[in-house]
């Protein structure tokens, strides 16, 4: 990490056994989207890089690669810190060039993950985006942002701001295995509904949905109510792809948790990073319905190459498609449990 521009120090703390916080000073901390991507929002800011949720399928895991550091362990306790994110940021957003686009937060690692508690960069970001008038998102699996609430209330009588929770998994013992750094599937509701009492909008990204692991009626059916019964104003749904660096890590969970999996997910996904076309439509019909049931409607669901979002949820990364991924219809008997 020394040898990375701006490095300061690399830090580690008893309250975080295990994990090195490698802070750096940043020159700009507002990234540009490419314009072929399918993404609604063209820039984002990212404090963090790696990320201590430590979830297994996280496909943010081969941006650690640029950084010569390890995409599996590494990723889960070697945590880069830009300390002067918030400062960065109003520079960037106060150049002539900047026209006041959306800005998306949590699109790669989360700005809330634990490390949040000890840096407290997002106070000075949101304030930072409040004062240029710049429309932003945040979506996060962390219950920090509990904390900011009324910064966020604050920002948005000035600004439009949109709030979303990621909670893909709602069996707590596997919830504990693929996210074990994470916020409980109870904390996370409870961060939604303190979310529409602050009187935001709160969209919640049911993402990723795991083949044969939360895919059934009864595990969608039980998410989407507890959703709804949280008071979530927009659900995504997505299936689970898997990048490289992610898609490595995962299938070595599936081969020490569901080895019974592992031939399953070899022919569902191949060589890509993307389920076939059959999946998404067998999910697509599987969800629908559960989603009217629930009141939040069929508009709430996602295929993976789709790039609007229901109202009340936020921008998020969505997953380009190849346009040459061949159907395999024959398969879809296979997406039964």
């Amino acid at each position: 990490m020394a040898s990375v521009k701006g490095f300061l120090r690399t830090v580690t703390t008893p309250e975080f056994a295990g994990v090195r916080f490698h802070e750096i000073t940043a020159k700009t901390v507002l990234n540009r989207v490419p314009e072929s991507s399918q993404m609604p929002f063209r820039w984002t800011v990212n404090p963090y890089r790696g990320c201590t949720h430590a979830c297994v399928y996280c496909y943010a895991r081969d941006t650690h690669r640029y950084l010569d550091l390890d995409t599996g362990e590494g990723f889960d306790r070697d945590v880069v810190v830009k300390v002067n994110a918030g400062e960065a940021l109003r520079r960037d957003l106060s150049r002539a060039a900047w026209t006041g686009e959306h800005v998306a937060l949590g699109t790669n690692t989360d700005p809330y993950q634990r490390a949040e508690g000890r840096y407290r960069l997002m106070p000075g970001i949101i304030a930072a985006l409040t004062e240029t008038r710049t429309d932003f998102s945040v979506l996060t699996k962390g219950t920090l942002l509990r904390r900011d609430l009324p910064l966020f209330a604050g920002a948005a009588e000035h600004v439009g701001v949109g709030l979303g929770v990621s909670l893909a998994i709602y069996d707590d013992e596997l919830q504990q295995l693929l996210e074990p750094g994470t916020p409980t599937v109870a904390a996370r509701l409870s961060l939604v509904r303190a979310v529409r009492e602050a009187g935001l909008p709160c969209g919640v990204m049911l993402a990723p949905v795991l083949p044969w692991l939360t895919d059934s009626v009864p595990a969608l059916d039980d998410a989407l109510g507890r959703l709804a019964d949280a008071g979530a104003t927009g659900v995504t749904v997505l299936a689970l792809h898997l990048r490289p660096g992610a898609k490595e890590w995962f299938a070595a969970w599936l081969k020490q948790h569901r080895p019974d999996l592992v031939h399953r997910y070899a022919r569902l996904y191949g060589r890509g990073a993307y389920v076939s076309p059959a999946y998404r439509e067998f999910l697509a019909d599987r969800v629908g319905p559960l989603l009217r049931r629930h009141g939040f409607g069929p508009q709430n669901f996602r295929t993976a190459s789709e790039g609007d979002f229901p109202q009340g949820s936020i921008p998020v990364k969505v997953p380009e498609v190849p346009e040459d991924v061949p159907a395999q219809p024959e398969q879809t008997a296979l997406f039964e449990a």
